[in-house]
């Protein structure tokens, strides 16, 4: 299996805040990735800089074979699948139409792709959706919206898939069916997939390993071991304690 991300002791600074802190962890084509946090953990801006949304401070991370200071120019090989409430539901567009804004990009703006119909078409397919293609995206159950923005994220066909919190307000059946859905893509298509979740039990029962972060790495491995390790107690512990005003006491080191 070929390594398609790997980082070395990672740090962002955000606004004068560190963020996130000696991250180093590293994910294989055809592997699911969970990481599990706490909010305010440093999840979602983890993400980010995978994408090169985000400058690091120190450290190095590899995506694709390109190092951080190169990754936009990967970005097109890689699906990004944002949380459901920053995706502006009351557009009227169809599903087929979310998942053509999927191939946009500033060399496609002024000019449609020959086979951008087909792509659509066997995105839609693969999540099974293309019976609703023609329906509007406002009008879908949140699991069938969820569907079609997972269509958008792998209508290019990616290497590596980031998916934000993609279980969010979904009922625990649409949370299993979606689950079910990734690991069969990750499967047939060999692809990377790093999922951001707050729901530990349900990515711990599909993830081949977890990554725990509170702006540093608590733990990282195997789920089993994840969820046994009195690490994952310290990284939520460290929530509390910092609402709290105890931060620094305990092993929290933020």
């Amino acid at each position: 299996m070929e390594k398609i991300v790997n980082a070395d002791k990672l740090s962002v600074l955000l606004g004068g805040k560190r963020v996130l802190e000696e991250i180093s962890f590293s994910t294989l084509s055809g592997q699911l990735t969970g990481i599990i946090g706490p909010n305010g953990a440093g999840k979602t801006t983890l993400l980010k800089a995978m994408l090169g949304l985000v400058k690091l401070e120190t450290g190095e991370l590899t995506v694709l074979g390109v190092s951080n200071s190169s990754l936009k120019d990967v970005r097109s090989r890689i699906g990004y699948m944002p949380q459901l409430q920053s995706f502006e539901k009351r557009f009227p567009l169809s599903a087929a139409d979310v998942v053509a804004t999927g191939l946009l990009s500033p060399k496609t703006l002024l000019r449609r792709q020959p086979d951008s119909k087909d792509r659509i078409r066997e995105a839609l397919r693969s999540v099974s959706m293309e019976s609703f293609a023609q329906l509007p995206f406002q009008d879908l159950s949140g699991g069938e919206q969820q569907r079609v923005l997972l269509a958008r994220s792998i209508v290019r066909k990616p290497e590596l898939l980031l998916l934000d919190e993609p279980n969010s307000g979904l009922d625990f059946p649409s949370q299993r069916l979606f689950m079910e859905l990734l690991t069969r893509l990750k499967i047939e298509e060999n692809l990377a997939i790093i999922l951001v979740s707050h729901d530990i039990v349900s990515v711990a029962s599909f993830a081949d390993q977890l990554v725990c972060i509170n702006r540093s790495m608590h733990i990282h491995g195997q789920p089993a071991h994840v969820l046994q390790s009195t690490h994952l107690d310290e990284a939520y512990r460290c929530q509390f304690d910092l609402l709290s005003g105890s931060a620094g006491k305990g092993g929290c080191d933020n």
